[in-house]
């Protein structure tokens, strides 16, 4: 039996456009260059460029109801009953209002970026430097050797199989090998000891005790006291227990440091960094000049170009006998995109700015001084300064980062938890941090302080930090623990 009722709930939705808009903040400046680049490319009445300065008025022609809701409904960019974003939505919702289409349109001075390079210059690329891959190179060595054509093979299929820090994949074997090629394992481990001999020598090793030993027997002469201990006293030596192996190798201290200065000088990882012809830049999303006493923030978008509507399409869609109906319908859709995507570009930049100025307020000292003097700052202080949702702080400060007179810092670098000193002073863990960091590199190196000990250091200065505590700083810095610190 068919029933029909009347239910009441309240549901959060977001609009195309508020999806837009934090999607937008979240893209560091590279991406966003690459988002802008493929909605030119999608969009064909976004276009590149200022609104003329003169532009002939031309009469509006408004569209029918039916053609306002078929618009609407091919505009929608996805459910938004599925999005589970905590952007806060009475927030984008204003900004979307305020906005004003004429006037984000037509402003040039709205988006007149900053073009240091001059437009009149022939653009060119600057060509790269041919280098070879550590594949080649290996390649290159094994056609030196005098091999059977069977081995050569098996010396190809290991050389592909080499990671690029030098170490071979773990999921190839030697029996697999063979099966492959239908010899003997011994064969394909003659063939790999020849590879492992190659420049980087111990490249092709299986693991690091292999790889130590493989440019341990390759010296002239060969350090047999060194190669006993990787090959019979690799664990003792990894973990630092040197007191044994003094004992069962029956040495003194003077030649164990010998030889320990001999192994930490050979390469635990021979291709790493050699052959690697890619490298990660990181470009600055803000910049922050000192003009005087002040802190200038200028976000750095001069690489992102000033976008407009396309005068052609607007005159097709005014048109009132060229152009059909489903045409201007189509030109309609996509103006409206175009619309959401240009106010969107200016609510980031907007956005951006802001939350940049307000952590350049709260951390005037870093600015000023230097990352010594960093204070504690949580993005709930910053979201209340410009009247945001705090979730919209986290995607500006996602993966974005300011140049600084004191280097090039993401901003989530500036967002610290706090502790209490015992004046009831608050500062910045990172401040606890880097105490941390230089009591450790200030130690003794045959006796290492233990986190117990850092505790009550740190508590005697002030500092009550737990034990516990000191260890979860100690490995966020990447530093091992007293025992593996121990030096002879």
């Amino acid at each position: 039996m068919i029933q029909l009722s009347q239910t009441m709930r309240l549901e959060q939705r977001l609009s195309p456009q508020q999806i837009l808009l934090s999607t937008l903040l979240q893209l560091p400046l590279l991406s966003l260059e690459q988002k802008i680049q493929t909605e030119l490319e999608l969009n064909p009445v976004l276009e590149e460029g200022l609104e003329d300065e003169i532009e002939e008025e031309i009469e509006t022609i408004e569209a029918t109801d039916e053609e306002k809701e078929t618009v609407e409904k091919e505009l929608e960019l996805t459910d938004p009953a599925d999005s589970n974003s905590e952007l806060d939505v009475k927030e984008l919702s204003e900004a979307q209002e305020d906005s004003n289409w004429d006037e984000l349109i037509n402003d040039e001075e709205s988006y007149e970026y900053r073009l240091p390079r001059d437009k009149n210059k022939e653009e060119f690329e600057r060509p790269e430097v041919d280098v070879s891959s550590m594949t080649d190179h290996l390649m290159e060595q094994l056609n030196y050797l005098s091999l059977e054509k069977s081995d050569h093979k098996v010396g190809e299929y290991l050389i592909w199989n080499i990671k690029d820090d030098g170490y071979l994949e773990q999921s190839v074997s030697i029996e697999g090998v063979a099966d492959i090629f239908e010899c003997s394992p011994a064969k394909v481990e003659s063939v790999l000891k020849n590879i492992q001999k190659f420049e980087p020598v111990g490249v092709g090793a299986r693991d690091l005790q292999e790889c130590l030993l493989v440019q341990l027997k390759e010296m002239n002469p060969k350090p047999k006291l060194a190669v006993t201990v990787i090959s019979d006293h690799f664990e003792d030596f990894k973990n630092k227990r040197y007191d044994k192996i003094l004992t069962e190798l029956e040495i003194d201290r003077d030649e164990l440091k010998d030889i320990i200065e001999l192994i930490t000088g050979l390469n635990p990882k021979p291709g790493l960094g050699l052959y690697n012809t890619k490298h990660n830049y990181i470009i600055p999303d803000f910049i922050i000049e000192k003009v005087e006493d002040e802190f200038v923030v200028t976000l750095n978008d001069w690489n992102i170009p000033p976008l407009r509507i396309s005068k052609t399409y607007k005159q097709l869609l005014h048109s009132k006998n060229n152009t059909d109906k489903e045409t201007k319908q189509y030109i309609r859709k996509k103006i409206e995109s175009a619309k959401w995507f240009i106010s969107s570009i200016y609510q980031r930049k907007n956005t951006m700015l802001n939350v940049m100025q307000s952590i350049v307020e709260k951390q005037y000292d870093f600015f000023a001084k230097g990352p010594s003097h960093i204070k504690p700052l949580i993005m709930r202080e910053i979201a209340d300064m410009i009247n945001m949702d705090i979730s919209t702080v986290s995607r500006v400060a996602n993966g974005k980062y300011v140049q600084t007179d004191f280097g090039v810092f993401e901003l989530k670098y500036f967002f610290t938890e706090r502790i209490q000193t015992d004046d009831g002073e608050e500062v910045s863990t990172r401040k606890v941090k880097e105490r941390i960091r230089e009591m450790i590199e200030k130690e003794n190196p045959d006796k290492p302080m233990s986190d117990e000990k850092i505790s009550q250091i740190l508590t005697n200065e002030g500092f009550p930090v737990a034990r516990r505590t000191v260890a979860k700083y100690r490995e966020q810095l990447n530093i091992p623990v007293a025992r593996l610190r121990r030096k002879i």
